[in-house]
C-alpha cells in the first residue's frame, strides 16, 4: 500500500504542471521502474490537438532517459474524473516497457480507487515476440 500511495503522490504532483489548454483535463502519472525509482509525467498537448503527449506516455519517456527499461507499477490520475484507465496507445506503450502482471493504479483525487494487472487492461497485448 505504501508504493501505490507513493506512486499516486508523484502523479498527483505531476499533474499540476499539464499542459492541457485544449481539453482541460489534466492527468498525472508516475510509474515504479525495476530499480526502484519513480518517474513521474503529465500530459502535454499542443495546437495541433490531440497531436500531445499521454501523462504515461511522458513519465515513461523520464524512466527510458534515466536509462532504465521495466515498469513494475504505474499509477494513473485525472482532475475531473474519478478513476482514469490509460488510453489505447499507452496501454501499449506500458506493455513495451511492463510485463503482465505489472500493477496499473486507478485513482482520484484522494488517492489509489482500484488497481488491476496489465494484462486485465490489455488481454492479448502485441508485443515483440509476434514480429
Amino acid at each position: 500500500m505504501i508504493m501505490k500511495d507513493q506512486l499516486f503522490k508523484a502523479a498527483n504532483a505531476a499533474m499540476e504542471f499539464s499542459h492541457s489548454p485544449y481539453s482541460q483535463f489534466p492527468v498525472g502519472a508516475a510509474v515504479l521502474s525495476e530499480a526502484g525509482n519513480i518517474y513521474s509525467g503529465c500530459n502535454i498537448e499542443n495546437a495541433s490537438f490531440p497531436e500531445g503527449n499521454c501523462a504515461e506516455t511522458t513519465a515513461i519517456s523520464h524512466m527510458v532517459m534515466a536509462g532504465e527499461h521495466r515498469i513494475l507499477e504505474i499509477a494513473i490520475v485525472a482532475a475531473k474524473k474519478t478513476m482514469i484507465t490509460p488510453c489505447g496507445g499507452c496501454r501499449q506503450r506500458i506493455a513495451e516497457f511492463g510485463k503482465p502482471d505489472t500493477l496499473v493504479h486507478l485513482c482520484d483525487e484522494n488517492g489509489p480507487k482500484e488497481t488491476m494487472r496489465l494484462e486485465e487492461l490489455l488481454p492479448k497485448a502485441f508485443g515483440p515476440e509476434a514480429l
